[in-house]
């Protein structure tokens, strides 16, 4: 069952929508509008790549104007469903590796070369090919050098080693990689690592004098720390998957959670994102990796929310990750949950220019998972209001949870999606009616409302249960919020606030629970975490519960 976060769409009109496009109104977007390679699906097998790369040298040759000392050396090459090709080559300078020197050249799927993408700009030249230092002497200051970190250009994974076992015969290569290429050795220095685990850094000195240029950890734990900059999020840490010479937007440390595209499609799993660096997306919405950069941060942020606030491993609590899609549709202005496939979707928005991937839209559409693994709220009347209202609630902890200097957290639902054109958010947590929609207080005629209104009465609840009532200023958001008989309230505390809520739903709410019964259940919730129905904690559930009239 899909859920979404718009609160002008009914899951009908989607589902229409959806059909609108994929019967023929949609336009995929270019590979070079997601600025990643697009994992072609079946790959031949890789001697016949390799094959393929190996037959195109003398076209790629040309095409990069090579100098008589340089050859190409066919590394890898991917083929996309239309046929487009990326060829990717190593170096060589008279004889010897160029470490720096790679190149992948992209090809139609008529062979014509359309771009080049260069480890090296310039042109390759060395004033000789004869080292000042022997091989053995530049073997001994790799293998001393890995002793102590101090002056190694390291990489964050490079540590000194507590053991050194053994260092491979240094080989003469050019060191292209930074600044002015110069000649080198490579050494592979073997040992172990302070905590045990095995290591193998190759290291690359300067053949004149011994200097360590470059140090690489080669054997890797199961990730790496890639880095992104979203269109929401900002710049972001990412936990990515390394494979062959490239990486994975796939974290391992969270159930393999991944992010796909679209590509403008409306059906399908979409293409894996892949790129030659672990750096992901510009902040803009023109490279479409920007967008995938929220997605996946939003699932990996939703996933620590869940497990370090709640202890809930991943959505179902089965260890197993979801994945995300982006760049579903044309124009489309929504995002939404899918229990079929188990999988968050994202449109982007008007013009194709608003991508819904903000974190509290994330954290929203992936809580829906969790109530459908739990309550199973149903989706209409005041159970479908509870339903929304668990979502707007619990991605709203997701967003103060993870406290973004880029989006910082607010009790605001959607702020930065820009959904209505005039920088106003979805819903507000506070005084829901302020949407002009929204419920702010129970009534019997409240489950006849859309669910995304009726849900201000409980999301009206809980900021009054976190916050309390009347003015305040929080994290330079200005609120307001009102009572049903104009009494103030005083609230818990945000924390305890969903420990409250995240209890009543996966311990006491059913499928058709309503707000009636969602008091019974947060008061059970509350006299279980915080000592009885004597507690404080207890009785200000009660008057917040009272404050929306609901009793």
């Amino acid at each position: 069952m899909k859920r979404k976060l718009s609160a002008v769409l009914s899951a009908s009109v989607v589902l229409a929508a959806a059909i609108q496009v994929s019967s023929g109104t949609a336009q995929a977007l270019s590979s070079t509008d997601d600025d990643t390679v697009a994992a072609a699906a079946p790959q031949p097998a890789e001697s016949e790549l390799i094959a393929l790369a190996d037959s195109r040298i003398p076209a790629a040759a040309k095409a990069l104007g090579l100098g008589g000392q340089e050859k190409l050396v066919a590394k890898d090459a991917v083929v996309d469903a239309d046929g487009t090709k990326h060829l990717r080559y190593e170096r060589t300078f008279g004889g010897l590796p160029v470490l720096g020197g790679d190149v992948v050249v992209h090809q139609d799927a008529k062979g014509a070369i359309t771009s080049v993408d260069r480890a090296l700009g310039g042109k390759l030249t060395l004033p000789s090919l004869t080292p000042k230092l022997s091989a053995d002497k530049a073997a001994d200051k790799a293998a001393g050098a890995v002793k102590s970190t101090v002056g190694i250009a390291a990489d964050e994974d490079t540590a000194a080693l507590k053991q050194v076992s053994s260092a491979g015969q240094a080989k003469l290569v050019v060191w292209a990689a930074t600044g002015t290429p110069r000649l080198a050795y490579e050494t592979v220095v073997e040992g172990l690592r302070a905590d045990g685990t095995p290591s193998r850094q190759r290291l690359v000195t300067d053949a004149a004098s011994g200097e360590v240029l470059s140090t690489h950890e080669e054997i890797q734990t199961a990730t790496a720390a890639g880095t992104g900059r979203g269109v929401h999020d900002g710049s972001v840490r990412l936990t990515t998957t390394p494979y062959k010479t490239w990486f994975q937007l796939k974290d391992p440390t969270r159930g393999n959670q991944y992010t796909t595209t679209l590509k403008g499609g409306t059906s399908g799993k979409g293409t894996l994102y892949i790129s030659f660096t672990d750096r992901w997306g510009s902040g803009q919405v023109s490279n479409g990796q920007s967008a995938a950069v929220d997605a996946q941060f939003g699932a990996a942020a939703t996933w620590d929310f869940y497990k370090k606030t709640f202890g809930r491993n991943g959505i179902r609590n089965d260890g197993v990750g979801a994945y995300s899609r982006v760049h579903f549709g044309q124009n489309y202005m929504n995002a939404f949950w899918d229990d079929s496939c188990f999988c968050m979707t994202y449109g982007d928005g008007a013009g194709n220019t608003h991508p819904l991937t903000s974190l509290d839209v994330a954290g929203h559409e992936m809580s829906h998972g969790v109530t459908a693994a739990t309550a199973k709220l149903n989706y209409f009347g005041e159970s479908g209001g509870l339903n929304e209202a668990t979502s707007d609630i619990l991605g709203t902890g997701v967003e103060f949870f993870e406290n973004l200097p880029a989006n910082p957290p607010n009790y605001l639902i959607g702020e930065s999606i820009d959904y209505f054109g005039n920088g106003k958010p979805l819903r507000y947590m506070d005084q829901p009616s302020k949407d002009g929609r929204s419920a702010d207080y129970w009534s019997p005629s409240l489950g006849r409302l859309d669910v995304h209104y009726s849900s201000g009465v409980a999301n009206h609840f809980f900021f009054l249960l976190a916050q309390g009532s009347g003015k305040k200023t929080i994290n330079g958001y200005s609120y307001d919020s009102p009572t049903f008989d104009g009494k103030p309230v005083a609230g818990i505390g945000r924390n305890k606030a969903l420990q409250v809520w995240y209890r009543a739903l996966t311990v006491y709410m059913t499928s058709t629970t309503d707000y009636h019964g969602a008091r019974a259940a947060t008061l059970k919730a509350a006299a279980d975490l915080y000592g009885g129905t004597g507690s404080t904690e207890y009785k200000r559930v009660a008057a917040c519960w009272d404050a929306v009239n609901v009793k």
